[in-house]
C-alpha cells in the first residue's frame, strides 16, 4: 500500500487535477491520497482573514473568487452523478467560512485559533473535491484522527494518539482509494481546529504512511526530484537518482525546498522509502530516498539558506571550545533561539555560531549576559554581531571522508574574491557549511557546485 500527497500546485488547476487523477487511476492497488489545499489558497486566506480583522470588507470579493475557483473545477472535472452533492458540501463550507470573515469585521480581531480555522477551509474542501473527482474514492475527514498538543506555545503532533487513530480509520487491507487534507489536525485537549504548519501536508503523508508501514511515500510536486542545486541560480544542474534519508534531511534543512524537513522523521525510523515525482512530468524517474548507501563518499547536492547572522566571540576563552560551546548552546536554547551552525574559527581566539537574522540582537544580548565576567578579565575581548550572511551546505554522505575537500572548496572561494566568513565544525560525516556574505551566496554556490559535482 502506498501513501500520495498531492502539493498545492498538483491540485492548482485543472489541467493539474486531470493528471492527478490520471496518476491515482493508473495505481495497482488502492492507495491513500493526502492533498494540500489549491495552490496559493491558503495565503489568501490568510490575507482575507487578516483584512477582515482590519475592519475592511473586501472579503465579500475574495469570496466570490474563492467559490468561483472551487465551482469552477467541480463542473469541469466531476461526473454528473456525483457534482450536485459536492457542490452542496463544497457551498456549505463556503458559506461557513464567509460567515467568519464577515465576523471578524465586526469583532476587528483574529485570535490565533481563529486563523486556523480560517486556513483549514483550504485542506477541507480540496479533499472533497478530489474524492469526488476520482472513480472509486472515499472522503475521510483529517479533522477525526489528526491530534496535536500544545508544546512551547506550538501545535505538534501527538504521535501516539494520532497513530492509533490512523489505524482505526484506514482498517487494513484498503478496498478502495482513500483521501484525506493534510496539513489540518484538532487539539487533543479542546478539540479546537489546528495545523501542522506549513509544509504540514507533508508531514501529515509521513505520519499516515508511518502509522500503516506503507510500502512507500510518494510526494508529487512541480519538480523532477531532487536536483543538484538551486537551477535559478546555476545552470548546469542534474537530478539526483537515489540519496540517503540523511542526505535529504540535509539538503531540505540547510534551504532545498523539496520537501518539508519533518516528513522524512516519521517514514525514515520505520525505514519507508520516500519517492519525489513530478505531476507535470509524471514520466520522470523522480528522487529516490531511502536508508541504502553505496559507502562511496561523494558530494550529492549544495544548497543555500539565507536571512542569517553571525555571532563571533574572541578572545582566549574560544579556545576552550567544550565549555564555550555548551555555554552558548545553553544561552540561545534557554531563550527559545535556534542554532543554525557551530562555526570553525577564522582564528584560533574565535568561535563563532549562526542564528536567523531576527535573533542577532537577542542573541548578542545574551552572549554579553552570560560572558559578562569573561569580558571583564578579558578572556572574551569582544561579541560582535554580523548580520546578511548565508550558508552554502555541501552534502553527501561520508564527505568529510573526501581528502582536502573542505579546503579545497574554501581556496576556490577566496581565490574568486569571496570572503569566508565561517566553516562548519560539527559532528555530521554527511555536511560541510560555509558562510559567506549574502551578496556573494549566487556566486559561492555556482563556485562551489562547479567545483564539487561539475568537475567530479
Amino acid at each position: 500500500m502506498k501513501v500520495l500527497k498531492f502539493g498545492g500546485t498538483s491540485v492548482g488547476t485543472v489541467a493539474s487535477l486531470t493528471n492527478v487523477k490520471e496518476i491515482i487511476d493508473a495505481l495497482d492497488e488502492p492507495a491513500i491520497v493526502v492533498v494540500s489545499a489549491l495552490g496559493g489558497l491558503t495565503d489568501r486566506l490568510i490575507a482575507t482573514a487578516k483584512s477582515s480583522a482590519e475592519g475592511k470588507e473586501d472579503y465579500v470579493e475574495e469570496m466570490n473568487v474563492i467559490s468561483s475557483r472551487h465551482y469552477d473545477i467541480i463542473d469541469a472535472l466531476i461526473p454528473n452523478s456525483r457534482r450536485e452533492g459536492i457542490r452542496a458540501e463544497i457551498s456549505a463550507l463556503l458559506k461557513e467560512l464567509g460567515d467568519i470573515f464577515k465576523g471578524l469585521s465586526l469583532i476587528r480581531s483574529l485570535p490565533e485559533r481563529t486563523l486556523d480555522l480560517v486556513v483549514s477551509f483550504g485542506e477541507r474542501m480540496s479533499s472533497i473535491i478530489v474524492a469526488g473527482i476520482l472513480n472509486d474514492a472515499q472522503h475521510h475527514n483529517s479533522l477525526n484522527f489528526m491530534r496535536t498538543e500544545r508544546w512551547f506555545n506550538k501545535d505538534i503532533a501527538d504521535r501516539q494518539l494520532t497513530d492509533s487513530l490512523i489505524k482505526k480509520e484506514f482498517p487494513l487491507p484498503l478496498t478502495r482509494h482513500c483521501v484525506m487534507g493534510g496539513f489540518i489536525s484538532r487539539d487533543r485537549d479542546t478539540n479546537e481546529i489546528t495545523n501542522l504548519g506549513r509544509g504540514g501536508s507533508d508531514y501529515s503523508a509521513a505520519l499516515v504512511a508511518a502509522a500503516l508501514e506503507a510500502d512507500e511515500l510518494e510526494i508529487w510536486t512541480d519538480v523532477d526530484g531532487f536536483l543538484t542545486t538551486d537551477p535559478r541560480i546555476v545552470k548546469n544542474v542534474k537530478l539526483i537518482p537515489s540519496m540517503t534519508f540523511v542526505e535529504s534531511m540535509e539538503l531540505c534543512s540547510y534551504g532545498a525546498k523539496v520537501i518539508y524537513p519533518p516528513t522524512i522523521y516519521p517514514v525514515f525510523h520505520k525505514n519507508i522509502p520516500i519517492r519525489i515525482l513530478n505531476t507535470f512530468n509524471p514520466s520522470a524517474p523522480g528522487t529516490y530516498i531511502c536508508d541504502a548507501n553505496n559507502g562511496i563518499p561523494c558530494v550529492r547536492g549544495v544548497s543555500s539558506l539565507g536571512n542569517n547572522a553571525l555571532i563571533t566571540i574572541s578572545g582566549s576563552l574560544a579556545t576552550n571550545v567544550a565549555e564555550i560551546n555548551t555555554r552558548a548552546y545553553n544561552a540561545l536554547s534557554r531563550n527559545g533561539i535556534g542554532v543554525l551552525l557551530v562555526g570553525q574559527p577564522e582564528h584560533g581566539t574565535d568561535f563563532s555560531i549562526v542564528v536567523p537574522s531576527s535573533d542577532l540582537e537577542k542573541g548578542v544580548r545574551l552572549f554579553q549576559s552570560e560572558f559578562s565576567q569573561e569580558l571583564r578579565e578579558e578572556e572574551v575581548a569582544s561579541i560582535e554581531g554580523k548580520p546578511d550572511m548565508t550558508i552554502i551546505a555541501i552534502v553527501g554522505e561520508g564527505i568529510k571522508k573526501i581528502s582536502g575537500l573542505g579546503p579545497r572548496l574554501v581556496n576556490t572561494l577566496w581565490r574568486n574574491g569571496i570572503e569566508v566568513k565561517s566553516v562548519s565544525d560539527g559532528a555530521s560525516e554527511t555536511t560541510i557549511a560555509i558562510v559567506v556574505k549574502k551578496d556573494d551566496a549566487a556566486k559561492a554556490l555556482a563556485l562551489i557546485h562547479e567545483s564539487a559535482i561539475e568537475r567530479s
